[in-house]
Protein backbone atom coordinates (compact mmCIF):
# COMPACT_ATOMS: atom_id res chain seq x y z
CA UNK A 1 0.00 0.00 0.00
CA UNK A 2 1.32 3.45 -0.88
CA UNK A 3 1.99 5.78 2.00
CA UNK A 4 -0.64 8.48 2.49
CA UNK A 5 0.28 11.93 3.78
CA UNK A 6 -2.35 13.60 5.97
CA UNK A 7 -2.23 16.97 7.73
CA UNK A 8 -4.30 17.21 10.91
CA UNK A 9 -5.04 20.41 12.77
CA UNK A 10 -6.41 20.45 16.31
CA UNK A 11 -8.16 23.81 16.49
CA UNK A 12 -7.57 26.25 19.30
CA UNK A 13 -11.28 26.14 20.18
CA UNK A 14 -10.99 22.38 20.66
CA UNK A 15 -7.89 22.21 22.86
CA UNK A 16 -8.37 25.41 24.90
CA UNK A 17 -11.26 27.28 26.42
CA UNK A 18 -11.19 30.18 23.96
CA UNK A 19 -13.25 32.39 26.27
CA UNK A 20 -10.91 31.93 29.27
CA UNK A 21 -7.39 33.23 28.59
CA UNK A 22 -4.55 30.69 28.94
CA UNK A 23 -6.80 27.73 29.76
CA UNK A 24 -6.00 24.34 28.16
CA UNK A 25 -8.59 21.56 27.98
CA UNK A 26 -6.35 18.88 29.45
CA UNK A 27 -8.86 16.03 29.43
CA UNK A 28 -9.67 16.70 25.77
CA UNK A 29 -5.97 16.77 24.87
CA UNK A 30 -5.52 13.40 26.59
CA UNK A 31 -8.43 11.88 24.65
CA UNK A 32 -7.27 13.27 21.29
CA UNK A 33 -3.71 12.05 21.85
CA UNK A 34 -4.99 8.53 22.58
CA UNK A 35 -7.06 8.54 19.38
CA UNK A 36 -4.02 9.65 17.37
CA UNK A 37 -1.91 6.92 18.98
CA UNK A 38 -4.50 4.24 18.15
CA UNK A 39 -4.77 5.27 14.50
CA UNK A 40 -1.00 5.53 14.01
CA UNK A 41 -0.52 2.06 15.53
CA UNK A 42 -3.17 0.53 13.25
CA UNK A 43 -2.14 2.40 10.07
CA UNK A 44 1.65 2.10 9.64
CA UNK A 45 1.54 3.57 6.12
CA UNK A 46 0.01 6.84 7.32
CA UNK A 47 2.40 9.80 7.26
CA UNK A 48 0.86 12.35 9.61
CA UNK A 49 1.85 15.98 10.21
CA UNK A 50 0.04 17.45 13.20
CA UNK A 51 -0.69 21.12 13.74
CA UNK A 52 -2.59 22.95 16.44
CA UNK A 53 -4.05 26.40 16.94
CA UNK A 54 -3.21 28.83 19.73
CA UNK A 55 -6.70 29.27 21.14
CA UNK A 56 -6.88 31.30 24.33
CA UNK A 57 -3.09 31.36 24.61
CA UNK A 58 -1.61 33.08 21.56
CA UNK A 59 -4.77 34.87 20.41
CA UNK A 60 -5.22 36.73 23.70
CA UNK A 61 -1.73 38.23 23.66
CA UNK A 62 -1.85 38.76 19.89
CA UNK A 63 -5.00 40.84 20.09
CA UNK A 64 -3.49 43.00 22.83
CA UNK A 65 -0.45 43.92 20.71
CA UNK A 66 -1.92 43.66 17.18
CA UNK A 67 0.92 41.30 16.29
CA UNK A 68 -0.57 39.81 13.13
CA UNK A 69 -0.77 43.24 11.50
CA UNK A 70 2.96 43.86 11.86
CA UNK A 71 5.70 44.50 14.40
CA UNK A 72 7.77 47.68 14.41
CA UNK A 73 7.98 49.37 17.83
CA UNK A 74 9.79 48.12 20.92
CA UNK A 75 6.42 47.52 22.62
CA UNK A 76 5.23 45.49 19.65
CA UNK A 77 8.43 43.44 19.69
CA UNK A 78 7.82 42.75 23.38
CA UNK A 79 4.33 41.59 22.36
CA UNK A 80 5.91 39.42 19.64
CA UNK A 81 7.99 37.69 22.32
CA UNK A 82 4.97 37.31 24.61
CA UNK A 83 2.85 35.73 21.86
CA UNK A 84 5.72 33.33 21.14
CA UNK A 85 5.94 32.43 24.84
CA UNK A 86 2.20 31.74 25.08
CA UNK A 87 2.17 29.68 21.87
CA UNK A 88 5.03 27.59 23.28
CA UNK A 89 3.16 27.14 26.57
CA UNK A 90 0.19 25.59 24.79
CA UNK A 91 2.49 23.50 22.61
CA UNK A 92 4.03 22.08 25.78
CA UNK A 93 0.60 20.87 26.93
CA UNK A 94 -0.02 19.28 23.52
CA UNK A 95 3.38 17.58 23.49
CA UNK A 96 2.90 16.32 27.04
CA UNK A 97 -0.41 14.69 26.11
CA UNK A 98 1.11 13.05 23.02
CA UNK A 99 4.17 11.69 24.81
CA UNK A 100 2.05 10.39 27.72
CA UNK A 101 -0.11 8.57 25.16
CA UNK A 102 2.99 6.94 23.71
CA UNK A 103 3.17 9.02 20.52
CA UNK A 104 6.79 9.81 19.48
CA UNK A 105 6.14 13.47 18.65
CA UNK A 106 8.67 16.21 17.89
CA UNK A 107 7.74 19.93 17.89
CA UNK A 108 8.76 22.21 15.02
CA UNK A 109 7.89 25.74 16.19
CA UNK A 110 7.54 28.01 13.13
CA UNK A 111 9.07 31.00 14.94
CA UNK A 112 12.48 29.35 15.06
CA UNK A 113 12.58 27.87 11.55
CA UNK A 114 10.36 29.93 9.27
CA UNK A 115 10.42 33.37 7.61
CA UNK A 116 7.50 34.91 5.72
CA UNK A 117 6.79 37.82 3.41
CA UNK A 118 3.31 39.33 3.88
CA UNK A 119 2.42 36.14 5.77
CA UNK A 120 3.43 33.86 2.90
CA UNK A 121 6.18 31.48 3.99
CA UNK A 122 9.36 32.06 1.99
CA UNK A 123 11.92 30.09 3.98
CA UNK A 124 11.62 26.99 6.14
CA UNK A 125 14.02 24.30 7.22
CA UNK A 126 12.03 21.28 6.05
CA UNK A 127 14.95 18.84 6.17
CA UNK A 128 14.36 18.11 9.85
CA UNK A 129 10.65 17.40 9.26
CA UNK A 130 11.63 15.09 6.40
CA UNK A 131 13.99 13.22 8.73
CA UNK A 132 11.30 12.94 11.40
CA UNK A 133 8.79 11.43 8.99
CA UNK A 134 11.45 9.03 7.73
CA UNK A 135 11.87 7.48 11.18
CA UNK A 136 8.14 7.49 12.05
CA UNK A 137 8.20 10.45 14.40
CA UNK A 138 5.20 12.78 14.44
CA UNK A 139 6.11 16.36 13.43
CA UNK A 140 4.06 18.96 15.32
CA UNK A 141 3.69 22.55 14.08
CA UNK A 142 1.39 25.26 15.41
CA UNK A 143 0.15 28.81 15.08
CA UNK A 144 3.08 31.03 16.01
CA UNK A 145 4.86 34.31 15.45
CA UNK A 146 7.26 34.62 12.52
CA UNK A 147 9.75 37.17 11.27
CA UNK A 148 8.31 38.75 8.15
CA UNK A 149 10.21 40.59 5.40
CA UNK A 150 7.41 43.12 4.82
CA UNK A 151 5.78 43.40 8.25
CA UNK A 152 8.80 42.99 10.54
CA UNK A 153 6.96 40.30 12.44
CA UNK A 154 3.53 38.70 12.23
CA UNK A 155 1.48 35.69 13.28
CA UNK A 156 1.01 32.69 11.04
CA UNK A 157 -1.93 30.41 11.59
CA UNK A 158 -1.57 26.65 11.36
CA UNK A 159 -3.31 26.92 7.98
CA UNK A 160 -0.61 29.35 6.81
CA UNK A 161 2.05 26.83 7.81
CA UNK A 162 0.11 23.97 6.19
CA UNK A 163 -0.13 25.97 2.95
CA UNK A 164 3.65 26.02 2.75
CA UNK A 165 4.18 22.44 3.88
CA UNK A 166 1.62 21.24 1.30
CA UNK A 167 4.09 22.26 -1.41
CA UNK A 168 6.88 20.25 0.23
CA UNK A 169 4.90 17.20 1.43
CA UNK A 170 1.78 17.11 -0.79
CA UNK A 171 -1.04 15.71 1.34
CA UNK A 172 -3.96 13.68 0.06
CA UNK A 173 -6.13 14.94 2.91
CA UNK A 174 -6.19 17.85 5.36
CA UNK A 175 -8.32 17.44 8.47
CA UNK A 176 -9.36 20.51 10.48
CA UNK A 177 -10.73 19.37 13.84
CA UNK A 178 -12.56 21.93 15.96
CA UNK A 179 -15.76 22.27 17.94
CA UNK A 180 -18.01 23.23 15.01
CA UNK A 181 -19.65 20.24 13.30
CA UNK A 182 -18.53 21.65 9.96
CA UNK A 183 -19.56 24.51 7.68
CA UNK A 184 -23.06 25.79 8.39
CA UNK A 185 -25.22 27.13 5.59
CA UNK A 186 -26.98 29.37 8.13
CA UNK A 187 -24.35 30.31 10.75
CA UNK A 188 -24.93 31.31 13.54
CA UNK A 189 -28.35 29.58 13.60
CA UNK A 190 -26.58 26.24 12.95
CA UNK A 191 -29.52 24.26 11.59
CA UNK A 192 -28.20 23.38 8.11
CA UNK A 193 -24.86 21.58 7.97
CA UNK A 194 -23.25 21.42 4.55
CA UNK A 195 -21.86 17.90 4.04
CA UNK A 196 -19.81 18.64 0.92
CA UNK A 197 -18.68 21.73 -0.97
CA UNK A 198 -17.10 21.45 -4.37
CA UNK A 199 -14.90 24.22 -5.67
CA UNK A 200 -17.37 24.98 -8.47
CA UNK A 201 -20.21 25.46 -5.96
CA UNK A 202 -18.29 27.55 -3.48
CA UNK A 203 -18.80 31.02 -4.91
CA UNK A 204 -22.55 31.21 -4.32
CA UNK A 205 -22.18 29.92 -0.75
CA UNK A 206 -19.41 32.32 0.24
CA UNK A 207 -21.64 35.01 1.73
CA UNK A 208 -23.21 32.58 4.21
CA UNK A 209 -20.04 31.34 5.91
CA UNK A 210 -19.55 33.14 9.19
CA UNK A 211 -16.56 34.14 11.27
CA UNK A 212 -15.61 33.05 14.77
CA UNK A 213 -17.68 33.82 17.88
CA UNK A 214 -14.57 34.00 20.09
CA UNK A 215 -11.40 36.05 19.81
CA UNK A 216 -9.57 34.78 16.73
CA UNK A 217 -7.03 37.08 15.09
CA UNK A 218 -6.56 34.74 12.12
CA UNK A 219 -10.03 35.01 10.64
CA UNK A 220 -12.46 32.27 11.71
CA UNK A 221 -14.27 29.74 9.54
CA UNK A 222 -14.55 31.86 6.40
CA UNK A 223 -10.78 32.37 6.25
CA UNK A 224 -10.17 28.65 6.77
CA UNK A 225 -12.49 27.66 3.93
CA UNK A 226 -10.92 30.26 1.62
CA UNK A 227 -7.40 29.10 2.45
CA UNK A 228 -8.27 25.46 1.95
CA UNK A 229 -9.85 26.07 -1.46
CA UNK A 230 -6.70 27.91 -2.50
CA UNK A 231 -4.78 24.70 -1.73
CA UNK A 232 -7.34 22.56 -3.57
CA UNK A 233 -6.95 24.78 -6.65
CA UNK A 234 -3.24 23.85 -6.66
CA UNK A 235 -3.86 20.15 -5.99
CA UNK A 236 -7.17 18.94 -7.42
CA UNK A 237 -6.86 15.51 -5.76
CA UNK A 238 -6.67 17.07 -2.28
CA UNK A 239 -9.71 16.87 0.00
CA UNK A 240 -10.21 18.89 3.18
CA UNK A 241 -12.51 17.93 6.02
CA UNK A 242 -13.79 20.41 8.61
CA UNK A 243 -15.39 18.63 11.55
CA UNK A 244 -15.96 18.51 15.29
CA UNK A 245 -13.73 16.29 17.41
CA UNK A 246 -15.73 17.03 20.56
CA UNK A 247 -17.42 13.63 20.39
CA UNK A 248 -15.10 10.75 21.22
CA UNK A 249 -14.22 8.68 18.16
CA UNK A 250 -14.83 11.41 15.58
CA UNK A 251 -11.11 12.09 15.17
CA UNK A 252 -10.46 8.39 14.63
CA UNK A 253 -13.22 8.15 12.04
CA UNK A 254 -11.91 11.19 10.18
CA UNK A 255 -8.33 9.93 10.19
CA UNK A 256 -9.55 6.63 8.76
CA UNK A 257 -11.28 8.42 5.88
CA UNK A 258 -14.89 8.80 6.96
CA UNK A 259 -16.58 12.17 6.34
CA UNK A 260 -17.84 13.27 9.77
CA UNK A 261 -18.21 16.98 8.94
CA UNK A 262 -17.98 19.10 5.80
CA UNK A 263 -15.84 17.82 2.92
CA UNK A 264 -14.18 20.33 0.60
CA UNK A 265 -13.11 19.00 -2.78
CA UNK A 266 -12.03 20.09 -6.26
Amino acid sequence: MAKETVFLKLGGSLITDKDKPYTPRLDKLTDLALEIKTVLDSTPDLLLILGHGSGSFGHTAAKKYGTRDGVKTSEQWYGFAEVRFQAAELNRYVMEALVKAGVPAIPFPPSSSLVSNNRKVTNHNIAAIQKALGVHLLPVVHGDVAFDEALGGTILSTEDVFAFLAEQFPPTRILLAGIEAGVWEDFPARTKLVKQIQLSDYEWMRAGIGGSASTDVTGGMKAKVEEMFELIKKNKSLTVQIFSAEEGGNLTRALKGENVGTLLSG
